[in-house]
């Protein structure tokens, strides 16, 4: 995908027009001396020179000759942005910014390849502009072509409905991403799940008639630190026998949301080339009712041989995640990523925007802040404190899916997973909305890999020297 950005030495470059990039301060005081022509088109968009405001600026002719883009308080921090606005509202023609920041240009590049995004499989995207922008100088092109392409590759996983997205259209297209980077992929289906010992996701799964499946994708030199990330990959969750209202249903197409995120960040990695051996599971499948559904209280095992006493069956996400991760911490790899749209309690706690970090590891929980906040994608630290996991106790099995407790539900699911991951593990549970419920410059409403970008800087700290 080029997202509309085009090489500085190309014969369209030539005759760019400029986007100046303008602070409140000195796009007021550009406006005062304009011309009464500039005047006159201001006062006509309604544009005055405030933040996130951007003006088509008329040249003596009259035609559009320039373009103003007034950056907010936030640019410093998010320069990507407002460059996102600019992919649909320029008008067609090539463009390029005046007085590029270079230390900037990788994230506006990469805003500009956000902003071109539109979901278009059922129909031609509506309202997306045509305008092309040269590549701002010093621009990391691998790194802007991976992130936006693993982002809107994600994206269109997680908006697809779910009649075109089970579990074998997401082995699918762990399969076609695999062959663009030369990576090795591997699917465990239906009833092999049981003769390969991932007995939890085979019960989730077994009552759909399109089969469960573990995902396992691996790519990179075998010699490099090993990075690997799990994904929850529920194509569709209807709450099992505890079903789901319909409200709360509407969007359980989302609920691969998980999934989705590890094989953009998986794309990211392989576009980027950095040095680790990456390995990709996910466990996919779809959550429904039928005869030989689980049920509640059912007591289910575990590939790591702990019994699980189903507390709920609308909590199915953590049961298909403790299988993979317990494969995953059997190679001990260096970094440990589950991402997963897992609870409800996370979303109460700090809205749809902001996911939630669990980890042992406080160095880990720092950089990923770091990283998030440096990225425009953040997130937030809940604690696994420890005290709540008799929360999860129960009498007829080694622990409970989900206790009887109505509190700390975001903490003792993820007190759950840190059950199947050894303390020593290097190990972050991200648990995420996976949505944007509105749109906004480069992240329009819809499926989206959050974190993403944060997590993709905290591998790279993981590359091999």
């Amino acid at each position: 995908m080029s997202f509309r950005l085009i090489d500085q030495a190309s014969d369209q470059s030539r005759d760019a027009r400029l986007v100046h990039v303008l602070t409140p301060a000195t796009a007021k005081d550009r406006l005062a001396a304009a011309t009464p022509l500039v005047q006159g088109a201001a006062a006509a968009s309604g544009f005055k020179a405030e933040a996130d405001q951007s003006l088509l600026v008329p040249g003596a002719d009259g035609a559009i000759a320039t373009a103003w883009l007034v950056t907010g308080e936030r640019a410093a921090a998010e320069p990507e942005w407002g460059l996102a606005a600019l992919a649909d509202s320029l008008p067609e023609g090539v463009w390029r910014l005046a007085d590029a920041d270079p230390a900037a240009a990788t994230a506006q590049a990469l805003g500009w390849a956000l902003g071109t995004y539109a979901y278009s499989r059922y129909r031609p995207a509506k309202g997306k502009g045509s305008a092309q922008l040269v590549w701002p100088e010093g621009a990391d092109k691998a790194l802007v072509l991976g992130l936006a392409g693993g982002t809107c590759r994600a994206r269109d996983l997680i908006t697809t409905p779910a009649a075109d997205m089970g579990p074998g259209d997401l082995a699918s297209a762990a399969r076609s991403l695999a062959e663009v980077y030369g990576a090795e992929v591997s699917v465990v289906i239906g009833d092999q799940l049981l003769a390969e010992n991932f007995p939890a996701v085979h019960a989730v799964g077994r009552a759909s008639a399109r089969p469960p499946c573990l995902i396992d994708l691996s790519w990179g030199d075998a010699a490099h630190p090993k990075v690997t990330l799990v994904g929850k990959g529920v194509c569709f969750d209807s709450g099992g026998y505890d079903i789901k209202p319909s409200a709360g249903m509407k969007l359980m197409k989302k609920d691969m949301g998980g999934a989705a995120t590890v094989l953009g960040l998986a794309e990211a990695v392989m576009a980027t080339g950095l040095k680790v051996r990456l390995r990709v599971l996910v466990p996919a499948v779809e959550n429904l009712i039928d005869g030989n559904a689980f049920k509640p209280m059912d007591v289910l095992r575990t590939r790591k041989g702990l019994t699980v006493e189903v507390g709920n069956t609308d909590a199915e996400g953590r049961l298909i995640l403790c299988d993979a991760l317990t494969e995953a911490v059997s190679e001990e790899p260096a970094l440990l990523i589950d991402c997963a749209t897992l609870t409800g309690a996370a979303r109460i706690a700090l809205g749809p925007d902001l996911p939630v970090m669990f980890t042992r590891h406080d160095d880990l929980a720092q950089r990923l802040a770091e990283h998030g906040m440096a990225a425009g994608d953040p997130l937030w630290r809940l604690p696994l404190w420890a005290p709540y996991r008799k929360m999860l106790d129960t009498r007829i099995a080694d622990l409970s899916s989900t206790g009887d407790s109505p509190f700390a539900g975001a903490i003792t699911a993820a007190l759950f997973l840190a059950e199947f991951v050894p303390s020593q593990q290097r190990w972050v549970h991200i648990d995420m909305m996976a949505w944007f419920q509105k749109s906004r410059p480069g992240r329009p409403e819809g499926g989206e890999p959050q974190a993403l970008r944060a997590l993709w800087r905290l591998i790279q700290e993981h590359e091999a020297a």
